[in-house]
Order: C-alpha cells, then sequence, then structure tokens
C-alpha cells in the first residue's frame, strides 16, 4: 500500500478526535471536582502491540506513564482479553504512577480481531490511607496511602467485577464520588471503542494498522530532527526540592546529566537524592514523562505524542534514587518532583539552545485537599490544584495564572469550591513585583486564601521553592519564593511547604505560589513595556525603578525618560 500523506493526515486528526473526546467525556459526566472543573485526566489509545499511537487532551505528564502502564498490562493478560474486558490499575510498582491515579485499559475489537486498547489515567479525590486526599507528602510508606490496585479485570465480557467495586467503595471515604468517576472512565473507553471501530470501517483495518506504523515513525523522525537541532555534548543541571515532607532540614537534589550524540539523547541522573522518607519519590515511569515533556517543549513540530517520539530518547536513574524508589517508597506526592526535574532539564538544555527555553516556572502546581465534616458528622472532601506561572523567553513573556506546561490543568473556579465543601474562598489575586525582574518578565505569584466554616477538617497541602526560589535565565531574576500562612483566629503564623494537619471552625490557609524567574537582562526592558505593568498592577512603581531602572510617574501614567536615564547608568 503506497504512502498517502493526506490520508495519514486524516488518521493523525481522527484518532487525536476519538482520544480528545474521551477526556471530553470524563469532564462531562465525572462527579469529581479534581476531573471534572481540574481536569486531572488524560488519555491514549495504544495499538495491539501496546505502542501508544496517541495522547489525548489534559496532562503531559501522563504521557510517558502510560507505555509502562501498558507493559504491565501486556504482561499478564497479553492474548487472553476479551471484548467487554477492562482493565484497571494503581499500584505504583505494577505501572501506576501515585494511588490516586486509576489506570483503565480497554481493549478495542473490530469483530474477533484486536485492534488496540482505550486508555484513560484519572486522579480520584480518595483512595483511601492516612490522610483524606491521599497524597499527603510527609506518609513514610505506600501503606500508608491508600488501596493498591495491582492489574486487575474491573470488567470481564462486559460483566463488572463487582468483588472489586466493593473492595474500592469501602476502603474510600467517597465512593459514590469515586465509584461514579470510575463509571466515567469506563464510559469514555466505550467512546473510543465506537470512534475506532467507525475508523477501521471507513479505512479497513490493515490500512489503519499501515498508519499506525506510519504515525509512529513521523514521530520518531521529528523527534531525531529536533535531537539533532541540539548542539553535541554534555549538559549538566542541578536544582533542589526545599524537603521531602518529613525531613524539613534536608534539600533533595534533582541532577541531570543531558548527552547529545548526533540524533539520540539520553538522560542520566546519576547524583540525583536516594529516595527520601517522604512521600516524593517519583515512579522512573513518570521521572521519564518529564524528561520527554521536557525534550517535546523544544520541538517545533504539531507531530503527535506517541511511543516513536520516544525511540531517540533514553532515561537511565540508579534504583533506589527518589526518581526510581525501591518498595515500599512512599510515593503520593511524586507530582513535584516531576516537575522539578522538568525544572533541570531546561536549566541543562539552556545551555545548549536558550532561545528555546523559558526561565523556571512557578516550581509545580500545588496540591492541596480539606477532608471536612459538619456538624452533624457529615463527610466532605475537596480537593484543587493551584496553579502558578511560566517563566520569561527570549522574546516571549513570562505567563500569570496558569497551570505548569506540563500539568496542563487548571484552577477551579470559586463559586465551585465553594459550593463542594464548607470553604470560603476570601483571597484569590496576583502578587505584584513577585515575577523574576527581566528583559522578559517572569508570571506573577497566585495567592489564594481559604477560610473553613465546617466543625474539624484534616488539610493536606504540597508546595515548594520556598527556599530554593525558580531560577532565571540570561541575566533574568529568580522568582518570589512561596509561602504557607495559618490562621489561627490570633494571628498568622508560618506553615511549612508541605504538611497534614487538623483544622478547626473559623481557621484559614493562605497559600503563595513561587513566581517564574524572568529571562534577559532587566535592564534591557522596554520602558513602555514596564509601564504597561505599572498600569495592570503587575509591577508597582517602586518595583519598576528598584528592578527595571524605570521611573513611572501617575496622573497620568508616563515614563519619566530623564530620570530613567539616569537610573539606568547607575
Amino acid at each position: 500500500m503506497a504512502h498517502d500523506p493526506v490520508r495519514l493526515e486524516l488518521v493523525k486528526n481522527a484518532i487525536g478526535s476519538i482520544v480528545d473526546e474521551m477526556v471530553l467525556t470524563v469532564i462531562r459526566i465525572a462527579y469529581s471536582s479534581i476531573m471534572r472543573d481540574t481536569m486531572d485526566l488524560s488519555s491514549a489509545f495504544c495499538d495491539r502491540q501496546g505502542r501508544m499511537i496517541a495522547q489525548g487532551l489534559s496532562v503531559a505528564l501522563h504521557l510517558g506513564s502510560i507505555p509502562d502502564a501498558m507493559d504491565w498490562v501486556l504482561k499478564k493478560y497479553r492474548d487472553t482479553l476479551a471484548p467487554g474486558d477492562i482493565v484497571v490499575l494503581n499500584d505504583p510498582y505494577q505501572g501506576g504512577m501515585h494511588l490516586p491515579d486509576i489506570f483503565m485499559f480497554k481493549p478495542v475489537f473490530v469483530g474477533e480481531r484486536l485492534l488496540g486498547y482505550a486508555v484513560v489515567v484519572a486522579h480520584h479525590n480518595d483512595m483511601g490511607g492516612r490522610v483524606p486526599g491521599s497524597s499527603a507528602a510527609d506518609s513514610t510508606e505506600i501503606f500508608q496511602e491508600g488501596l493498591r490496585i495491582p492489574v486487575l479485570k474491573l470488567y470481564e465480557g462486559g460483566k463488572v467485577n463487582q468483588t472489586l467495586m466493593d473492595l474500592v467503595a469501602i476502603n474510600v471515604r467517597i465512593p459514590d464520588v469515586v465509584l461514579g468517576d470510575i463509571q466515567a472512565q469506563v464510559a469514555a473507553c466505550g467512546i473510543a471503542e465506537r470512534g475506532m471501530n467507525e475508523l477501521a470501517a471507513r479505512f479497513g483495518v490493515e490500512r489503519l494498522e499501515q498508519h499506525f506504523d506510519e504515525l509512529l515513525d513521523y514521530s520518531e523522525r521529528e523527534a531525531r530532527r529536533t535531537v539533532r537541532s541540539i548542539p553535541p555534548g554534555t549538559y549538566r543541571f542541578v536544582d533542589h526540592l526545599d524537603d521531602d515532607g518529613v525531613d524539613m532540614d534536608s534539600p533533595v537534589k534533582i541532577a541531570v546529566a543531558v548527552h547529545v550524540e548526533g540524533d539520540e539523547l539520553t538522560v542520566d541522573l546519576e547524583g540525583t537524592s536516594p529516595q527520601v522518607r517522604g512521600a516524593i519519590n517519583s515512579t522512573l515511569s513518570f521521572a521519564k514523562s518529564a524528561v520527554y515533556f521536557a525534550v517535546r517543549s523544544v520541538m517545533d513540530s504539531d507531530a503527535p505524542n506517541n511511543a516513536g517520539f520516544f525511540r531517540p530518547i533514553h532515561v537511565k536513574a540508579p534504583l533506589g534514587c527518589l526518581v526510581n524508589p525501591r518498595p515500599p517508597a512512599a510515593v503520593a506526592a511524586r507530582g513535584i518532583s516531576g516537575f522539578r526535574l522538568i525544572d533541570a532539564m531546561f536549566g541543562a538544555l539552556a545551555q545548549a539552545i536558550p532561545e528555546r527555553v523559558r526561565a523556571a516556572g512557578e516550581g509545580g502546581t500545588t496540591s492541596y485537599s480539606f477532608g471536612c465534616y459538619d456538624a452533624e458528622g457529615r463527610f466532605s472532601l475537596f480537593r484543587e490544584a493551584i496553579m502558578g506561572a511560566w517563566g520569561g523567553g527570549c522574546r516571549r513573556e513570562g505567563i500569570d495564572g496558569i497551570a505548569n506546561g506540563a500539568a496542563n490543568i487548571s484552577n477551579a473556579p470559586i463559586e465551585m469550591v465553594e459550593n463542594q465543601a464548607p470553604i470560603r474562598v476570601e483571597r484569590y489575586e496576583l502578587v505584584p513585583d513577585s515575577g523574576g525582574a527581566g528583559q522578559w518578565r517572569g508570571g506573577m505569584s497566585v495567592l489564594r486564601q481559604l477560610r473553613f466554616l465546617g466543625e474539624r477538617a484534616t488539610l493536606q497541602l504540597r508546595s515548594d521553592r520556598r527556599r530554593h526560589s525558580p531560577y532565571g535565565l540570561m541575566g533574568g531574576r529568580d522568582g518570589a519564593v512561596s509561602n504557607n500562612l495559618l490562621d489561627d483566629g490570633a494571628s498568622w503564623t508560618q506553615l511549612p511547604t508541605k504538611f497534614s494537619r487538623p483544622l478547626g471552625k473559623g481557621q484559614a490557609v493562605q497559600h503563595t505560589t513561587a513566581a517564574a524567574g524572568g529571562y534577559g537582562d532587566p535592564l534591557r526592558r522596554d520602558p513602555d513595556l514596564v509601564l504597561a505593568d505599572v498600569i495592570d498592577g503587575k509591577v508597582t512603581p517602586e518595583g519598576a525603578e528598584r528592578d527595571y531602572g524605570v521611573v513611572v510617574r501617575r496622573a497620568p501614567w508616563r515614563v519619566d525618560i530623564e530620570a530613567t536615564t539616569k537610573v539606568r547608568k547607575k
């Protein structure tokens, strides 16, 4: 069959639409805000060999984890799955990432022929364990984190495994929500099954499978072209997490060495801290996702996210280190380590291709949950991720109040927060002068203040970048650091970056994300851009003069050219 680029483009977009519709299906019918509003989920289609052909909307950091999970499914069920089967897992040591993320796989058959697998991975509000939300950073072993699901059939021949459903229901705090969200994933798999059968009817199974191979080869060519565009050599960078949530005075190191030779790129994580007591350990599959995302970010092509893209990219990490831990290491808060690995990757790549890399962002989304009880003892759970900022880049401004590119999720609307739990959102704002100064300014900090109105609650919060600020590039300054404050009714006191603690009626917590780093010398920033930032409230007049050497006058707003020239000459 001759190669037809037009037909290939049609097939690529058709499969892309199918996996996107899977995500939209979950968003439309999910029970939890973390799926419906924050959109912490992802989808994919893998061929019958388990190779990922396309990934849908939402969380980029799921990109490299799906293939590893698929491998575990094939290891147990290769050639034994039948129409109507659905397989699930969440165990980090059997293909998962952390326990709240449930992977779901549905084999898609065209007649009696296996075409591939519909895949949905989604973050659930609760999987049991010692802390509501199942994502506490201060757990010290995985047994504290909740219900572990190995590779098991949730459906067999279209019939639900009620034993497994009952087991899940009795182990989680909000079974109606969790089981409802599981059914949303099941519905999404059905959407993919229908869409892929329609595609097979249109193009024929054999030609469709030929296009699978062509799409993989296309992505591989584009990945290799991207790697060839990076000057050969070895580029090293070290970044740190403030702590692991348990040993609060011990920073945790992420060390990367990016080796580029021809069209092959190898990332060696030797030198990264050993696995830690707290729950920020990351599975190797999640670390690979971070590396793939970083390389994808410097790509100038719209090649699909599929297994072909991974072929020239290799990741090595010593067993027993932070990003390749031995069981029973706790991994619930592993997201923050993945984000820091991305920052380290960008820091290394900036040495080779500085014009294609942004300064560090906020350091990764902040994750928190409220496990609440009212006066009648009724329980409610609210979970959210707070988005921060992007760093400045070459001729690119930082972006304010937006998700880290690897997360691609959103802040929950205030109305949804207050409707889901006894919480009042008292402040939700951007913080002036927080973005790292530069020729291209870094994105600003986000401040969110929430007051608990119920009787008692357990608050879990995961953040970072208080002691190690987001770095600037090419003379740009670091972004402002993060902070957590508690209002106990008498005064505001500082909280750690990662904690689980009780919360009483009327107490409030204020979280400020870190801001992003700037890019380039701040004194080279166009004074008119500084003036616009002042007018917009992103930079104060004092900050304009202190950080950029630009003197701004009021009534009317204007740049004092003579005073600015004098200040910048100093």
